[in-house]
């Protein structure tokens, strides 16, 4: 139970971030280009890397802080960071046609399923 709140906790926090990142981005730049997903998924990229390498090299770092930060903070920010860990891990283990296959699945499956939702929630309502 207590993994889950931490989870939690950090995944409000995270999401309350990105929500406000949207905004600086849209009052900074205008709406006619996605620019807040754009930043969230970059910032968080960033954060997630550094975060990851500081706590399990540098630090030490608790499973407890890695579920607070790594999972939910940044999680609930963009799960393009965790996406992007997922690439960057099978990478370094030598799974390079992996990382790229799941890439490409995630991406066009990812597409493909926003448009399927759409599809079936403007046939059915």
């Amino acid at each position: 139970m207590n993994a889950i709140l931490l989870v939690a906790s950090g995944g409000a926090i995270g999401s309350v971030l990105r929500y406000l990142t949207g905004i600086l981005m849209t009052r900074f730049f205008g709406a006619a280009f996605p620019y807040g997903t754009l930043a969230v998924n970059v910032i968080g990229g960033l954060l997630m890397g550094l975060f990851i390498e500081l706590l399990a090299r540098r630090f030490d770092g608790s499973e407890e802080l890695r579920l607070f930060v790594a999972i939910g903070i940044l999680g609930g920010y963009t799960t393009f960071s965790s996406f992007s860990l997922d690439v960057v891990l099978l990478w370094q283990r030598g799974e390079a046609a992996s990382a790229a296959f799941y890439v490409l699945l995630s991406v066009v499956l990812s597409i493909a399923a926003l448009f399927l939702g759409l599809w079936l929630a403007r046939t059915v309502a």
